[in-house]
């Protein structure tokens, strides 16, 4: 059994990941978010909820004692902040394993007419930031996973290829639901995907753009 941190976990794929977590796993849930109301029902058996603020260190570093896995749902244009203080309270705790959700083309993997595309749409601080805060991330002594999801959609499917950082992107788009299993799979074997950086996509979606612009 593994005790899990959630961080940002009224976000939609936090609460994918929680449900599927509750159903596939025996670990201990902590769901770590302001305005904790949002989540309505818990289960008390299993998940502890705190109501925090991810740029506050005191409050992470207090969340984090016992826990073996981080996994964070952070977003916001203060998301570099968040990860450096993430990474601190790790490092104070010494919890060593994060799943990180971020983005595609924070490393300008994104090749072609969807590269063109993705930077109309995402530049003017939202890749910037968010590649900052990976930055962050790889420079510390951390077992992290990067999850960098192609566009998302709400489609009830889990079906995914991945590349690696350095490798170019694959794909227009992919499910929440399906990054709330690639999620799962890691917290069933936390040691699958340490320290790399995984670009998650829905096979055969390749094009200009996703299939709904």
């Amino acid at each position: 059994m593994s005790n899990v941190l959630i961080l940002g976990a009224a976000g939609k794929i936090a609460r994918l990941a929680e449900a599927q977590l509750l159903t596939e796993t025996d670990a201990q849930l902590t769901l770590f978010l302001r305005r904790p109301e949002r989540l309505g029902n818990v289960d008390g058996s299993r998940e502890k909820v705190i109501d925090g603020d991810t740029t506050k260190q005191e409050q992470l570093v207090a969340a984090m004692h016992g826990q073996d896995i981080v996994y964070a749902n952070l977003a916001g244009a203060n998301i570099e902040e968040q990860a450096t203080k993430v990474v601190a309270a790790m490092q104070q705790t010494g919890v060593k394993r994060l799943i990180w959700i971020s983005t595609l083309g924070i490393y300008d993997e994104v090749p072609g007419e969807f590269g063109k595309w993705n930077h109309r749409m995402l530049d003017g601080g939202y890749l910037q930031t968010y590649a900052a805060a990976a930055k962050v991330i790889e420079a510390a002594d951390i077992d992290y996973t990067i999850i960098r999801p192609a566009w998302l959609s709400n489609k009830d499917e889990i079906e995914y290829e991945t590349t690696q950082k350095g490798e170019p992107f694959k794909g227009t788009e992919v499910s929440r639901k399906t990054i709330a299993a690639f999620v799962t799979k890691l917290v069933q074997d936390p040691s699958q995907e340490v320290r790399h950086s995984v670009g998650v996509n829905k096979p055969n979606t390749d094009g200009d753009k996703p299939e709904w612009y």
